[in-house]
């Protein structure tokens, strides 16, 4: 994933090192020699034609005996480090991916999905992420090209962004996996290259105000917080944050105002009702987690797993006619999703037929 957003838990202790390097740019998407002379064998020299080479370029990455990239979300790599690693997050996929693709002479963009329903535990830090994949056209073709094939939750439909936005996810995420790993110095260089690209983005702003407390600078981490808040009010990780710091400096009038505001953005937040279901779920509270997945069912009306959650739910509360109910409502949106993709596709391609018809009349 991409774009992590940064909530302090615990404290923890820097390393005493240097701190990690900064790579320029085109460090970050430069091809090694090795990937070129594999990329030329079998993708180039074998593709007749751009869509030839696109099919072809999905096979060398994806499978054996190509590169064989397996989904990791734990690191963020440069290209050069994913081919080494065979392993890669979903930004550290698209770079190279569409690296690649550019070789080819095809046009590739990077894709960002906005609020997709992913969070991690790590070290204190919990992770909150978008999401990237590859737009590529070939010839008459368009496709989406992702290396996370499991089920993704998006609560908006996918734009294209700029490479610097792109470059601006990789130091971000850098920023915050050295952050965790107590490299506080290597994080502020990849935070700060972040926020140089990207200086309206709340999220960085509030990774930064993570690593002024984690740094002991509590002034330093308030004014990043109310920066990324400016940006950005609904702001989720920002209040979380804001509200922590609050409570750590003794001011709890002020952690109760900010408390209040995070809890009006999560009340009309689908996915944090959603996984608010989900840990009652597990917890065996079944009643509360069926609270929250209609919750979830009313902000956002076309999302199958949150019907699936309540059918779970209602059957183990030996409700199963409401859990009948809930299982037919979730695989008729699956259907009804994967129809509207193939209309999407299908008049996708309908207008870039005619466009390629008018120019070639004109």
């Amino acid at each position: 994933m991409l774009n992590w957003t940064t909530a302090a838990l615990l404290a923890a202790s820097a390393v005493s090192s240097p701190g990690a390097p900064l790579p320029d740019h085109e460090q970050i998407t430069a091809i090694p020699p090795e990937l070129e002379a594999q990329f030329q064998e079998h993708v180039i020299r074998k593709g007749d034609s751009k869509e030839e080479r696109l099919r072809l370029l999905i096979d060398f990455v994806l499978e054996a005996p190509g590169l064989n990239l397996q989904y990791d979300v734990g690191t963020t790599r440069t290209v050069a480090e994913t081919y080494r690693a065979r392993k890669a997050n979903c930004l550290s996929f698209t770079l190279l991916f569409i690296a690649l693709a550019r070789e080819a002479g095809l046009k590739a963009s990077v894709q960002e999905y906005e609020q997709v329903l992913v969070w991690y535990l790590q070290d204190g830090l919990v992770f909150n992420s978008s999401h990237v994949n590859a737009r590529v056209e070939a010839g008459a073709e368009r496709q989406t090209v992702d290396v996370g094939r499991n089920v993704l939750i998006s609560r908006y439909r996918p734009k294209i962004i700029s490479d610097e936005r792109a470059l601006s996810f990789y130091y971000n995420n850098r920023g915050v996996e050295l952050m965790a790993d107590g490299d506080l110095v290597g994080a502020g260089r990849h935070l700060d290259a972040a926020v140089a690209l990207e200086p309206d983005d709340a999220a960085v702003w509030s990774n930064l105000g993570v690593l002024s407390l984690r740094r002991g600078d509590a002034p330093s981490a308030e004014r990043r917080y109310h920066k990324a808040l400016e940006l950005d009010s609904r702001h989720g990780a920002a209040l979380a944050n804001i509200v922590t710091l609050y409570q750590r400096t003794d001011r709890p009038q002020l952690a109760a105002d900010y408390r209040r505001r995070l809890q009006r953005v999560q009340f009309a937040d689908p996915f944090h009702q959603f996984m608010m279901g989900m840990d009652y779920e597990k917890r065996g509270q079944f009643s509360m987690a069926a609270s929250y997945y209609r919750r979830a069912t009313r902000l956002h009306d076309s999302e199958p797993a949150f019907y699936l959650g309540l059918a779970r739910v209602y059957s183990a509360m030996g409700e199963l006619r409401r859990a009948q109910r809930s299982l037919t409502r979730a695989y008729a949106l699956k259907d009804e999703n994967a129809r509207k993709a193939l209309q999407a596709k299908n008049e996708e391609r309908r207008q870039r037929a005619g466009s390629v018809a008018r120019q070639v009349n004109h």
